[in-house]
C-alpha cells in the first residue's frame, strides 16, 4: 500500500511531461512562423539573385 501512495505522490514524471509539452508547442510555433515567412524570404532571395543576373530559385 505504501508503494502505491508513493507512486501517486511522485511528481517527477509530471515535470518531464510538462517540459515535453512545452518543447512540442515551441516547435509548432517555430514551424508556423518559418512557414509564414518562407514566401517573403524566397522573394527576397530571388530579388538578390535577379540583381546579380543568376537563375531564380
Amino acid at each position: 500500500m505504501n508503494a502505491i501512495t508513493n507512486f501517486i505522490n511522485d511528481e517527477s514524471g509530471i515535470t518531464a511531461i510538462e517540459y515535453a509539452l512545452m518543447a512540442a508547442a515551441l516547435g509548432a510555433i517555430i514551424t508556423v512562423a518559418f512557414t509564414g515567412l518562407g514566401d517573403g524570404i524566397k522573394s527576397k532571395i530571388n530579388e538578390i539573385i535577379d540583381s546579380l543576373g543568376g537563375t531564380k530559385v
